[in-house]
């Protein structure tokens, strides 16, 4: 007769260690890249995550397949990446720059002053212009769902959102000096997480209509600014 054995616990990695919520993740890269290969290395990191998310989405993604697929090393990778919640951070990162980029020169003073019809279109043009950032971003739309999803990852979607805020306040305040500006800050930083909001709808729910809903979105934003014009 023989005693029955505890089965040993599987080995967790970085990525396991902190899934239970309990210790939030190191998301700062470890050191930045310097040598071509370097660089190379590090950004290929980066695209075989975007890669691996849209096939296998955020759950499943880990640090050593990510490694297996790019054929580098984890002590490789962990030179520059504590877990892959940092690699999900800096591709946020990334992906919420590019496409703020997009709202620069539309924050300006000529188009703050637009009539409510063409600031309404000139709204959509945008909407749908960042839209177009993220799904052109290889696992753009897994990117988008970490940053909701994941509480750790949360803080760059809010730091993008008062960044745009900002830049948006200015111009609107250059065009309309007398405006309550707690009033134009609150209306504006409103404004800009309902389109967000409109965008993840249009990735969870891939039926909508990205035209119709950028319409229906642009008019309802372009009413709010009209009246904070008057204001």
């Amino acid at each position: 007769m023989t005693l029955a054995t505890r089965p040993r616990p599987a080995r967790k990695n970085a990525d396991d260690s902190r899934s239970s919520g309990l210790e939030p993740p190191e998301l700062a890269t470890k050191k930045a890249p310097t040598q071509l290969r370097a660089v190379e290395t590090f950004e290929r990191i980066l695209s075989t995550c975007s890669e691996l998310l849209a096939e296998v989405g955020i759950e499943r993604l880990s640090t050593n397949l990510i490694c297996r697929r790019a054929g580098i090393t984890p002590p490789a990778l962990y030179q520059y990446f504590p877990n892959k919640y940092a690699i999900l951070h800096e591709l946020g990162r990334r992906m919420m720059w590019r496409q703020n980029e997009h709202l620069t020169p539309w924050a300006q003073v000529a188009t703050m002053r637009l009539p409510e019809t063409e600031f309404a279109d000139s709204v959509a043009q945008v909407f749908l212009s960042t839209l177009h950032v993220t799904e052109d971003t290889a696992g753009g739309v897994w990117v988008m769902r970490a940053l909701r999803a994941v509480p750790s990852l949360q803080h760059v979607r809010m730091a993008s959102h008062e960044a745009v805020t900002n830049l948006v306040l200015a111009a609107f305040q250059d065009s309309y000096p007398a405006v309550d500006v707690a009033q134009a800050r609150l209306t504006i930083r409103l404004a800009i997480d309902a389109l967000y909001a409109a965008q993840e709808l249009l990735v969870d729910d891939p039926q909508q209509d990205p035209e119709a809903v950028a319409r229906v979105m642009s008019e309802m934003v372009a009413a709010q600014f009209v009246k904070l014009r008057a204001s």
